[in-house]
Parts: structure tokens; sequence; C-alpha cells
């Protein structure tokens, strides 16, 4: 399956999930406090959100202090943009994934599986890794080299 195949899959399904789940916490608890905890859980998430990005964002300086690359650091933002994105679409299944993403350890495992499952089996060349009896280790090109100036 594609990506846009997947995108579309994911803009039916998730509306549809959305849906039937307001619809079915409503029909328990009643429609105002159905609204009020959508609100509610916005209010939360975007709190929860700024304490987790200020956190991640002292990381960054600190890694950069101490002159490393912040790549985890980075990364964790952009999964952060992403629930905050996840928080504010009304809903219990949005807000439900979007709260998991704030958890620190749930979103570096995150981190790690999308990496080893979409980067890492990728090679240097832009092929499969260990695939097909490609030669391992560094590829030696030989030749000569001649400079010409103009």
């Amino acid at each position: 399956m594609g990506p846009f195949q997947l995108l579309f899959l994911l803009f039916l399904i998730v509306p549809i999930v959305e849906i039937y789940l307001l619809i079915e916490v409503g029909s328990v608890i009643g429609a105002l406090p159905t609204v009020g905890l959508v609100v509610f859980t916005a209010i939360l998430g975007a709190w929860l959100l700024r304490i987790q990005g200020f956190a991640t964002l002292a990381r960054v300086r600190s890694t950069v202090a101490q002159g490393g690359i912040p790549a985890m650091e980075m990364l964790e933002g952009a999964v952060l943009l992403v629930s905050g994105a996840l928080l504010l679409t009304p809903g219990f299944f949005t807000d439900t994934i979007g709260f998991a993403c704030l958890v620190p350890a749930f979103r570096r495992a995150l981190i790690r599986w999308a990496l080893g499952r979409f980067l890492l089996p990728f090679d240097g060349r832009g092929g499969p890794r260990g695939g097909g009896g490609a030669r391992s280790g560094p590829t030696t090109l030989e030749g000569e080299f001649r400079r010409e100036d103009d």
C-alpha cells in the first residue's frame, strides 16, 4: 500500500471513528458533558504539550552546549508538533494518540521504531541493507584525476 493510499484511508477512517466515539460517549454521559470533556482534553493537552516542549527545548540547549547534535530531541519536537495537532483536533481517538505521544518513554520508543522501520533498512547507496548479494563494506573506485584550468 502506497503512502497516498494510506493517507486516504486515515483521512477516511479517523473521522468515522471520532464520530462514532463522540456519539457513544454522548449517549452515555450526555451532549454537554461530552463537549465539555472534549474542550477539557484540548486545554489539558495544550498545557502538557507546553511543559513537554519546554523540557525538550532545555534538552536541546544542553546537548548543543555539550557540543553534541540534538538529533533525538529534534525528532521528539516533531512528534510533539504532531501530538499538539492531534490534541487540538476534537475527538477522543486523536486525543488518546496525542496524550500517548506526550509520554517521553512512548515518544522515544515510537521514534526508534519509526527510524528502524523507515530509515535504517536502507544502506548509504539507497538500496536495502544486506540484500541481493551486494558487497558489504566500502566501495572503492579506482581511476586517475587530472585538473585542467581554463
